[in-house]
């Protein structure tokens, strides 16, 4: 098996591949279906190493357009349809894509781009044929782009090959022993690579795709809910999630589940503890790698029974080397920090269309002749027993809540503002460990929240948006003429409301004070405070919704929480929503539900 469109299990065909809400398809359907598109793909001239965009929300249609994609010979580029349109044409654009795969609502791209609806188009694509595909694909052809964050102001496209991922799943196999019993719940975006071994590692096995709803896969009662119906038995949680959900769930009937995973930033101690206070039989995996490694390089096994030892990214998998080095290159002695250095299988191509940035990363590994290293700008240092500590960042790269982010990004764009003379975004964290991002400016103008914002939200993804801004007379400088970043991150912060102070009315608003009080770690909370300017984020929305529940015991979503962002609005939301079986709420209240 060298690439991954070989992901079909003929010796099940009836049985459930994936599952999505009310809806499943079989391994038999899935094959079926997938080889349809794959046959109009090709008749459209798609051929290996060609790039087919994909931009649609999770769904079974995503499966089959994923599948398509790679039968077809080609190789899928991931785009989010809530990114802001500047990115989607820019991706459009920079990988010259000719071919959308889209559905719903579709997706808005420039003229020449070809738009297949996996949905409307379903009639039109029954007509090809459903045999199975002559396989063409070698090892070294592409599988997927997808763009990560990138420090000039513009997202790069990282190169994977069928090698390299086919690589990673077989090692996962080697290691997880995944089978027809098993199932995996698929909620990692598709333009995240964890995504990829949620999607085929399945499929390779002949176990159980679930996938989780949009948006809900942020909610912890709905996460419960899932793994339970399901009988889920394998799941990914970036760390900070994981306590999330630890914290908010009751876990007592989680016999199906034997393995977790993790990885997309640091796994702490107070995890692990949170785990084995809560699973009992279950194990704990903590996984290292970035994107230009075909998801993960590394893995380390987490020793329940030692609580206070710090949580390591352990060995190299299958076919990977890890090499901690100094600025030449030269291997550094156990113990001493360097920068990790990934050779093997798993080394990207490269960054698309971008062969300087390329050659400065991906270089000529001085180990082995003929191969290349990544420089991943991590820093990491041997342990006696053979494991990597993993020790942060040399540069200017973030990790928040699974996202990574390149910091210069955010702040070319944000200097392209109009009311910007200079800015500076760092990477802070709350009372709960939870990292947070703040915009420093100095301005032209006024400051005007609502416009920085809507500059950025323009351009960048939400989870790149500032939670915080603060304006400054001038940036600090250092000694030597440097911006002191330093400085600014250890600077106290204050999170200040826009509106006058107005006291909570009702038992409703006042329960809401508390919840936000102690979420926020702030003293005072008007009705008429936005959430996100005392300094929430998509993370603490998570916990309020569970606060929430468990308070009114009312189902309420993430997407109402960005849509109700003040006390008084949503305490007549939750007002609303319990109308029916507690009319005395309604009453309390003494305001207008303007829903």
């Amino acid at each position: 098996m060298v690439d991954l469109f070989s992901a079909q299990v003929l010796e099940t065909p009836d049985s459930i591949a994936v599952v999505y809400s009310d809806e499943s398809l079989s391994y038999s359907e899935l094959d079926k279906r997938s080889n349809q598109l794959a046959h109009y793909l090709q008749g459209q001239g798609v051929k290996p190493d060609d790039l087919v965009g994909i931009c649609l929300d999770r769904g079974l249609d995503m499966i089959v357009g994923l599948l398509g994609i790679l039968k077809s010979g080609g190789a899928y580029v991931p785009i989010a349809p809530d990114y802001p349109q500047d990115r989607i044409d820019y991706i459009v654009e920079d990988t010259g894509i000719e071919l959308l795969l889209t559905s719903g609502e579709g997706c808005f791209v420039k003229e020449g781009v070809s738009l297949l609806n996996l949905e409307s188009d379903r009639e039109l694509l029954s007509t090809y044929s459903s045999s199975d595909l002559e396989p063409m694909l070698k090892p070294d052809n592409l599988a997927y782009v997808i763009y990560t964050s990138g420090s000039t102001g513009k997202p790069k496209g990282v190169m994977i090959e069928h090698r390299s991922i086919v690589n990673r799943l077989l090692w996962m196999q080697l290691n997880y022993q995944l089978g027809s019993e098993d199932a995996i719940l698929q909620k990692t975006p598709f333009n995240f690579d964890v995504s990829v071994w949620e999607f085929f590692w399945p499929l390779f096995n002949g176990a159980k795709l679930v996938v989780a709803e949009p948006e809900k896969h942020k909610e912890t009662s709905y996460l419960k809910k899932i793994i339970q119906k399901q009988n889920v038995t394998i799941i990914h949680f970036v760390p900070s999630m994981l306590g999330i959900f630890l914290e908010e769930t009751e876990l007592e009937d989680y016999h199906n589940l034997r393995h977790v995973l993790c990885s997309g930033e640091e796994l702490l101690p107070d995890h692990v503890r949170l785990f084995k206070d809560k699973l009992k039989n279950q194990k704990l995996d903590n996984l290292y790698g970035p994107t230009e490694g075909a998801i993960d390089v590394s893995f380390w096994e987490v020793p329940l029974d030692d609580l206070n030892k710090k949580v390591l990214i352990g060995k190299p998998i299958s076919n990977i080397q890890i090499y901690i080095t100094d600025s030449n290159l030269n291997l550094q002695p156990m113990g001493v920090i360097g920068e990790l250095c990934i050779g093997g299988i798993g080394v990207a191509r490269g960054y698309l269309n971008r062969s300087e940035l390329t050659t400065d990363k991906f270089v000529p590994n001085p180990f082995k002749e003929g191969e290349r290293i990544y420089k991943t700008g991590d820093l990491a240092r041997w342990l006696p027993d053979g494991n990597v500590e993993f020790l942060g960042r040399k540069d200017n790269q973030v990790k928040i809540r699974g996202h990574r982010i390149e910091l210069g990004e955010i702040e070319n764009i944000l200097s392209e503002s109009p009311i910007v003379e200079k800015c500076c975004v760092v990477a802070k964290e709350d009372n709960s460990g939870s990292k947070y991002l703040v915009g420093y400016v100095v301005l032209a103008g006024d400051l005007d929240r609502e416009e920085l914002n809507e500059f950025l939200k323009e351009r960048l993804p939400n989870y790149m948006i500032p939670s915080l801004w603060e304006v400054l007379e001038a940036m600090p400088i250092t000694t030597n003429g440097k911006l002191d970043r330093n400085y600014l991150e250890k600077l106290k912060d204050s999170f200040k409301s826009l509106q006058e102070y107005v006291a909570p009315r009702s038992d409703v608003e006042e329960s809401l004070v508390v919840i936000w009080q102690d979420l926020l770690g702030v003293e005072r909370v008007g009705i008429y405070d936005n959430f996100f300017e005392l300094g929430g984020h998509s993370l603490m929305v998570t916990q309020l919704v569970s606060k929430i529940r468990k308070e009114f015991e009312v189902e309420i979503s993430v997407r109402e929480i960005f849509q109700f962002t003040c006390i008084d609005e949503l305490s007549s939301y939750i007002c609303y929503k319990v109308i029916n079986y507690n009319e005395s709420l309604i009453e309390e209240t003494n305001v207008d539900i303007n829903i």
